[in-house]
């Protein structure tokens, strides 16, 4: 095979890394790529512990101090006798919140060429709040090495707001989550164990098997582990729920669940489906002296799971549902906005929800979720 300027095609040689600087390159963002996800949980004692030996690759100096505003968190290489002078370090640094050199006289350094009788500080940042300092130690100062230190620093720095940004996201969508919990109806709970005591008389296995319906439902509703969960447990929260419902309500609810296996394991945001299902019953159903019928569908669709929740109840007038997509608190919803949100930050706005709706048209709930997503795990 020939390319375009008639040389001879080669492929590519896995044992060839190109020239000096090219391995130098590789070898300078594998280490990096090393120290980041430590750094990335956030400036600790167990995150600099596991950090610090990469940063000193890195620097390729004699010795690396990671510490927070108060004192010492990790320290790799030599010369650790100077570790007891590490806190007057930080202090100095944050005096001047900019870098600093010390000599060996500020590390009281007495022993006849020691590797790390000098060292260079510069102050870790997340936003414009010092968190911390990253600390060089070397036989001499010199001007790369500072300069380096500086580099690194910012480096580090990135990677903390990084953790921060991780963290507040976290509690938002933590929270979110409890506000969710809060909307589930309490009319909804009176329902169902109404229409379980219905039962206890006529029908005791019936009253029995919607009780532990209920149980599941709210044990899966209250739980307190992880921001995610897999399709195939949302879908069953999703049925327990109808099945109350539909106890409730009798031949006046239909469904129609129609879900493709591949996607079952998908991971989802946690109670991403119900409150869609819930909308569909109490703003779609609840007033039809008819009843209705809710389909719920999920697919695959190239690299994203495709689910859908539809109801031919009342619809909803559109610029209401733009209201709620918007924010607009002062807007009823069960949770339309909350799940949307949630999609949102955890994807990206373009995996918000999609709602065709209109007065007496029904309402359908578009959700598109990747099937593989970094972070997303159940």
């Amino acid at each position: 095979m020939l390319r375009a300027t008639g040389r001879p095609w080669r492929p590519w040689r896995r044992d060839h890394l190109g020239t000096d600087a090219d391995r130098a390159t590789f070898r300078t963002l594998h280490t990096a790529a090393l120290a980041s996800p430590a750094l990335r949980a956030g400036l600790t004692r167990e995150s600099a512990e596991r950090a610090v030996r990469h940063l000193r690759a890195l620097l390729g100096s004699s010795a690396v101090a990671l510490t927070d505003t108060g004192g010492l968190l990790a320290w790799d290489g030599a010369g650790q006798q100077h570790a007891a002078r590490v806190p007057a370090l930080v202090q100095a640094t944050l005096e001047r919140t900019g870098s600093r050199a010390f000599g060996r006289e500020d590390l009281h350094c007495v022993e006849s060429g020691c590797p790390a009788r000098t060292a260079v500080v510069s102050p870790l940042f997340v936003e414009d709040r010092v968190v911390g300092t990253l600390q060089a130690f070397a036989p001499i100062s010199t001007a790369g090495l500072a300069r380096a230190t500086e580099e690194v620093a910012q480096w580090v720095s990135g990677q903390l707001e990084l953790a921060e940004l991780d963290s507040s996201r976290t509690r938002l969508m933590e929270a979110e989550v409890r506000a969710l919990r809060a909307q589930i109806s309490p009319h909804f709970v009176y329902n169902s164990l109404g229409a379980i005591a219905s039962f206890v008389r006529t029908d005791p296995d019936r009253a029995r098997e919607l009780l532990l319906e209920f149980a599941d439902f709210t044990r899966y509703s209250f739980r307190r582990h992880g921001e995610f969960t897999t399709l195939a447990e949302e879908l069953k929260s999703v049925e327990r729920y109808l099945l109350l419902e539909q106890a409730r309500f009798g031949e006046r609810l239909q469904v129609t669940l129609s879900i493709a296996p591949e996607v079952l394991p998908v991971a989802v945001p946690f109670l991403c489906i119900q409150p869609l299902v819930e909308n569909a019953v109490r703003h779609g159903l609840e007033t039809a002296e008819a009843g209705g019928h809710i389909r719920i569908t999920a697919r695959d669709q190239d690299h994203e799971c495709l689910i859908e929740v539809e109801d031919d109840g009342a619809g909803e007038d559109p610029d209401h549902v733009r209201r709620v997509l918007a924010g607009d608190r002062s807007v009823d919803s069960v949770g339309l906005g909350n799940v949307d949100g949630r999609l949102r930050a955890v994807y990206g706005d373009e995996y918000g929800l999609v709602v065709e709706t209109a007065p007496g048209a029904g309402t359908k709930v578009v959700v598109r979720v990747p099937k593989f997503a970094p972070g997303v795990h159940a």
